[in-house]
């Protein structure tokens, strides 16, 4: 598998990781979860993901929490947020601090993320 073009997207509503996977499917491998927890699980068992780009309001951890999280155990990798929601302080603090590369707002703009996953 091409690392480079590997990307992990993580949402918790099934029609949100069922449209990202039509989006990008072709032109990455897409790899979807429907939580923080089994995103962090799939990257302990698929270490050649390179992208990780999550959903920021979900239950339990919200994006940035899974992202702190998956940072710690692999930091190598290139995080991103999508949110349907305005920029919030949380967002900003963890672009200003570099936890997240990148935010992106929904609807998934597909020329805006593979500009940024170049």
């Amino acid at each position: 598998m091409d690392s480079e073009k590997t990307i992990l997207y993580v949402d918790d509503e099934e029609i949100n990781l069922i449209l990202f996977e039509e989006i990008f499917n072709g032109r990455f491998t897409v790899f979807t979860a429907n939580s923080g927890r089994e995103g962090l699980e799939f990257l302990r068992t698929h270490r050649d993901v390179l992208f990780v780009i999550s959903d920021f309001r979900m239950p339990g951890w919200n994006g940035i929490d899974f992202i702190k999280k998956a940072k710690d155990e692999f930091p190598d990798k290139n995080y991103y947020i999508l949110s349907g929601n305005e920029m919030t302080p949380e967002i900003s603090d963890a672009l200003s601090k570099s936890v997240i590369k990148k935010f992106f707002r929904k609807p998934v703009m597909q020329n805006e993320i593979e500009k940024a996953l170049a």
